[in-house]
């Protein structure tokens, strides 16, 4: 806490209505403090239960009503004195202030469902764009009134109270589950453990957890002094904070929180304004900057003093949010499957600086993509310290025509990535021309189109590293602890040197030589290795990391060729008309897998791959039950949207992402996307609900159902 509005401790408070009766740490913080050994506990419970009291009621006064009445002294002794009264008598800590200090680490975070979707906001960048959503939203609607909001450039939390305690944390993750963060969540001050007044007996919340600029700046300070590397800029630590295993490291970091929605609620608003007032009187933090607008004009305006504004504010935004009050007109508009129909995020401009490109050099990726890196004179770019920018591919070099020594103009799109967007002076003989060989491997590159590639395969080290990375991560076999740090240790010591084999090669004494490696830590690892020696095979076709084969491809591969080998078979002998028969799979994914088993030395990883791990063979189409019959799902469903696609087509039939002349069915969920359904009527094609294709199913003599 820090306000020079704050009164000394030794002060008396002014008296304030809202503050506890007779708590004499509200309104005389500077009270004398009896020894602790004088107290027996019933004198200390009593007197633990004022302070938390107290410093419940401080912390409003400071992250809600911006209005502190005691200084960071008084608070911090208060805070000091609960934290020796628990301690000495081992008083009950749940719910209390005193979580704020953290905990024991966790092992890893448990995934857990939102009570509804954490849905995305469509976005424009100019004022048509925003008059365009307004003319829709009235069309379907009528008149309407608009909320109108800062977007925050931090992390999104859902945050659930059951009868005013709060009873967990979660990190937006896939938008329908993520990472259980509760126990990081209670060390943020701003968010309250308790809500005050009469709160619903349930309420989820959204919110928007971020590292205030001025703290972000002290905080990197003191990184720097203690030989620590600075944090990029306030976004990037915050989530990374917020994903840390051990509490104790989040509540010695400066995060706070803004609340702007409700998710669901059991006695709901029928405004937003509504619901944002009372997130105020339940103790929630509402951004001050939050305003009301009679019309889109309103709202274009606020936009353009929010950007006049935004350098001078303490936390990070990158536009506006429009939101329709109403609560009756949101459920009408309803939500596409990504983002909400009823708001619309108004962004800022890029900033952009100017610095001479001090070299160009070439980044290796996964599958061999080679893309042009400008190394910058380092440039402040919106309270950023910049000093590499993307330059996207070869075709982009020549059209600017970059070279070493030009001053470009870079900017941050969307506030977080750098790009080059143009030459403003040339020093350069000309622009920087495609290496003939792999500055890592040194094998010839080839060029498609724009696109330039290493043709060294998994035998380059930079495409090992990635590709081990890969094959590890939650796309590939999602072994726990084979992430990028892990990887890079093991190519380093020469543990991993010619492809992903070489991971089952690795003992417990190759690990423990490793710096910061133990015996639980090496065993761990090695066990989760273990597990993948017998993988699924979509999982396994997945993780070998080919160009255009995501995960959903993999299992209708998976399904179609059943084993790996009828695969590898299909692709060596360039058969086009048994890949492309895969549904998804047009010419051109074809032509990239045939090109990956062509290589001689993706074939070299593969062999050595295969003696340690078996692929175990697919169960493929269980029948032919719905063949000739094409699906589409759309909305919240039962079980994942894959699983009834893996049902599907496993019976012969087709699932695809968007509806045309040649959909059969589509099958409607809860919030449905407005696209597919409209594209339904316009096709005429019929729409089912899941009891309808429970019925549908069995008419075709198809008895299985996701998740059953």
């Amino acid at each position: 806490m820090t306000s020079s509005d704050a009164t000394d401790g030794g002060e008396e408070v002014a008296a304030l209505a809202d503050a506890p009766a007779d708590n004499p740490y509200v309104r005389a913080p500077d009270t004398e403090f009896e020894p602790v050994e004088a107290l027996d506990e019933a004198a200390a419970r009593e007197q633990a239960e004022l302070l938390r009291e107290a410093i419940e009621f401080h912390d409003y006064r400071y992250y809600v009503d911006h209005d502190p009445v005691i200084s960071d002294r008084a608070y911090d002794r208060l805070f000091q004195r609960l934290l020796d009264l628990e301690d000495a008598f081992d008083l009950e800590t749940a719910g209390s202030p005193s979580n704020r200090v953290g905990g024991e680490p966790v092992d890893a975070f448990e995934t857990v469902a939102h009570v509804a979707p954490l849905l995305s906001i469509d976005h424009t960048d100019t004022a048509e764009g925003v008059r365009e959503f307004d003319e829709r939203v009235r069309r379907e609607v009528g008149d309407v009134e608009y909320v109108l909001e800062p977007k925050f450039d931090g992390v999104s939390l859902e945050v659930v109270y059951e009868d005013g305690e709060l009873e967990r944390a979660t990190t937006r993750g896939d938008g329908e589950a993520g990472d259980d963060v509760t126990r990081n969540a209670r060390t943020i001050n701003a968010l309250p453990q308790h809500l005050r007044g009469d709160p619903p007996e349930f309420l989820a919340v959204r919110g928007e957890v971020y590292m205030p600029r001025e703290a972000f700046t002290e905080y990197n300070t003191e990184r720097v002094e203690r030989g620590d590397d600075p944090f990029a800029n306030p976004r990037n630590a915050t989530a990374g904070t917020i994903r840390q295993q051990d509490p104790t490291i989040v509540a010695e970091r400066p995060l706070s929180v803004f609340f702007f929605d409700v998710l669901e609620s059991s006695d709901p608003w029928t405004t937003h304004s509504a619901a944002l007032s009372s997130f105020r009187d339940l103790g929630l933090p509402v951004c001050e900057r939050v305003a009301t607008g009679a019309d889109v004009e309103d709202a274009i305006r606020y936009r353009d003093d929010l950007l006049e504004a935004r350098d001078d504010l303490d936390y990070e935004i990158d536009g506006v949010v429009i939101k329709v009050d109403e609560r009756a007109a949101r459920e009408e508009l309803g939500a596409t499957a990504r983002a909400p129909r009823w708001a619309k995020a108004y962004k800022f401009p890029a900033r952009d600086e100017e610095t001479p490109v001090a070299n160009v050099t070439v980044q290796v990726g996964r599958t061999g993509r080679l893309t042009p890196v400008a190394l910058l004179e380092p440039v402040d770019v919106g309270g950023v310290t910049v000093s590499r920018a993307s330059l996207h591919n070869f075709d982009e070099v020549e059209a600017l025509g970059v070279g070493v020594g030009d001053v470009v103009r870079v900017q941050r799109a969307g506030d977080v990535i750098p790009y080059v967007e143009s030459v403003v002076e040339r020093n350069s003989d000309g622009p920087y021309e495609l290496p003939e060989a792999c500055p890592v491997c040194d094998s010839p590159v080839e060029r498609e189109g724009p696109i330039a590639y290493c043709t060294g395969g998994l035998g380059c080290p930079a495409q090992l590293r990635r590709s081990v990375e890969y094959y590890g991560s939650e796309k590939g076999l999602d072994v726990e602890g084979l992430g990028e740090e892990t990887v890079s240790q093991l190519v380093d010591a020469g543990l991993v040197t010619d492809g992903v084999a070489d991971l089952y090669e690795i003992t417990e004494a190759d690990l423990r030589e490793l710096e910061g490696w133990g015996a639980t830590s090496a065993a761990k690892l090695l066990a989760e290795l273990d597990a993948t020696r017998e993988p699924e095979l979509a999982d396994f076709v997945a993780a070998l990391g080919i160009q255009e084969v995501g995960p959903e491809l993999a299992g209708r591969l998976a399904r179609h060729f059943e084993t790996f080998d009828a695969l590898r078979t299909a692709a060596e002998n360039e058969d086009l008309a048994a890949l492309t028969s895969v549904d998804g799979v047009g010419e051109a994914v074809a032509t990239q897998l045939v090109d990956f088993f062509a290589s001689d030395a993706n074939a070299a990883v593969l062999d050595g791959l295969l003696a340690h791990v078996d692929p175990r063979e697919a169960e493929g189409v269980a029948g032919e039950e719905l063949e000739g019959l094409t699906f589409v799902f759309t909305g919240s469903l039962s079980a994942s949207r894959s699983a009834f696609e893996d049902v599907v087509e496993s019976h012969g039939g087709s699932a695809t992402g968007s509806v045309s002349g040649n959909t059969d069915y589509l099958v409607v969920g809860d919030s449905p996307g407005a696209s597919k359904t409209s594209d339904a009527d316009a096709e005429g094609v019929p729409t089912v609900d899941e009891g309808e294709l429970r019925e549908l199913l069995a008419e075709h003599g198809v008895d299985e159902w996701p998740g059953e």
